[in-house]
């Protein structure tokens, strides 16, 4: 008893020196600065956004208008009014309705503006090489990198235009180039972006050939969608087999609700039937979420 006693005493002292000497290490300012110093130009991560706030940056990443006064001058009646499909809901279809008006309207604003920003940003990176290319020349015909690109973003078109009237904004309020592309690419969330940021940032910092610079990042910028165009047409058979596997339970259904009609409602009044059909419902989902981590993996 004793000998395990004196293990069990040794342990937690051990324990409690090795709490004081994280504590100790970390409250040194040296390693502090030197911890700083390893964390300068590192990529941070963007601030988390809450509520009326990330709804504008969704809208914003969408190509559409900021929705959040409006909004407040229109919440109450638009709660009012879900409010209301809800209780209508609940009345003439039970707990699952409820659940489904609960779920639904959030569910498909979220797709909806998932949608509107894939295609968006897809589109911007399409029109980015022309306007880097358009750049280049105004930089060999002997303008600034700033007057080149400004003047690249204005004889741009939609949606890159649009996207791209942060950074000629920005500048004119002050704003550095390289910060005001680095906030364009923060808000979009592309690696296209990004590259071009870091791009303008090494040519204001260190210097070099600007021209040079950006004819590689048009090369670059063609390869990668070359290659995500290569990948998508590898992987089509294996996207098309996760799509129809989704697909059939459902088709399964409708199928069933032609042939016999009143099967799957006999089925739902029964205790026993409605645990079977959510538990379908339940595998259906889980399913879907499996087969599209899988697809985004390949």
């Amino acid at each position: 008893m004793i000998p395990a006693l004196l293990l069990l005493l040794i342990a937690l002292l051990m324990a409690c020196l090795a709490l004081f000497i994280v504590f100790r290490v970390l409250r040194n300012p040296t390693t502090s600065r030197v911890l700083n110093r390893l964390a300068q130009g590192q990529p941070q991560p963007a601030p988390h956004l809450g509520g009326l706030l990330w709804l504008d940056r969704a809208f914003l990443q969408a190509g559409l208008p900021r929705p959040s006064e409006r909004l407040r001058l229109w919440l109450g009646l638009w709660l009012g009014l879900w409010l209301g499909a809800m209780l209508l809901a609940g009345l003439a279809g039970g707990w699952m309705a409820v659940l489904a008006c609960l779920l639904l309207p959030p569910l498909c604003l979220k797709l909806y503006l998932s949608w509107r920003y894939h295609r968006q940003v897809r589109r911007m990176v399409e029109q980015l090489p022309p306007l880097l290319d358009h750049a280049v020349r105004s930089l060999k015909a002997g303008r600034t990198l700033a007057d080149a690109v400004l003047n690249a973003i204005d004889a741009s078109s939609d949606p890159l235009k649009t996207a791209l009237g942060r950074v000629s904004r920005n500048v004119q309020l002050g704003v550095s180039l390289p910060e005001a592309v680095q906030d364009v690419a923060e808000l979009y969330e592309r690696e296209e972006f990004r590259l071009f940021a870091l791009g303008l940032k090494v040519n204001q910092r260190y210097g070099g050939n600007a021209s040079e610079l950006l004819e590689n990042l048009i090369t670059l910028i063609r390869e990668r969608e070359q290659g995500a165009r290569q990948l998508k047409a590898m992987t089509g058979e294996t996207r098309f087999t996760a799509m129809v596997l989704a697909v059939l339970p459902l088709l399964v259904l409708v199928y069933f609700m032609f042939t016999n009609p009143a099967y799957l409602p006999k089925m739902w009044s029964d205790a026993s039937g409605q645990h079977l059909l959510l538990t379908a419902l339940a595998m259906q989902v889980i399913g879907c979420f499996t087969l599209w981590r899988m697809v985004r993996s390949v």
